[in-house]
């Protein structure tokens, strides 16, 4: 029997189909998830998708925001955030960048993906997207402390690996500059 992590499910207590007390039960593909025995509901521990938006200014600077909250509080990012599920991963990156920086702007491409660890949520698939800015002020938004075009000679550690590969991807930096900041 293939076991997906008890420690996962410790706090998965309840059915959201019905209510009732949920137990550990083997499911259909052989692995251990909480289950419903009275509506037969099962729970799935999936990955949270989510978007990060690269902006490069015509000085060839790049758009970070300094983050307001959890995680990396404090730390440079790229503008991004948890996907809404009734928004499309386009749409989803347009709107946190509005969000977060005053910004108005249009997809150019998807550079990439990014499957990594999330501290609150297990695992995250973070896609990156080239936007262009088309309007609006920059001004730091609800989950920004500051938001700054930064030289590319002058960027700051960036807190989050997925930030960093799409960064290197679109701008195409030195390879080292993957690398995690000190103490990551």
């Amino acid at each position: 029997m293939k076991i997906i992590g008890r420690q996962l499910y410790q706090n998965v207590r309840f059915c959201l189909s019905c209510g009732s007390a949920l137990e550990l039960k083997q499911d259909r593909e052989g692995k251990l998830r909480p289950r419903c025995p009275a509506c037969g509901w099962i729970y799935y521990l999936n990955l949270i998708p989510a978007v990060a938006i690269v902006v490069i200014n015509s000085n060839n600077e790049l758009l970070l925001i300094k983050r307001r909250f959890e995680p990396k509080a404090g730390l440079w990012a790229l503008p991004s955030g948890y996907m809404e599920i009734n928004m499309s991963p386009e749409e989803n990156a347009i709107a946190e960048l509005q969000e977060e920086t005053g910004l108005v702007g249009e997809i150019e491409h998807c550079i990439s993906w990014h499957y990594g660890h999330s501290p609150i949520y297990h695992r995250i698939l973070s896609i990156g997207f080239r936007v262009k800015q088309i309007d609006g002020i920059l001004c730091a938004g609800d989950d920004a402390l500051e938001a700054v075009f930064y030289p590319v000679d002058k960027l700051p550690p960036i807190a989050f690996q997925s930030h960093r590969k799409f960064i290197y991807m679109e701008m195409k930096l030195p390879k080292h500059f993957l690398q995690a900041p000190v103490g990551e």
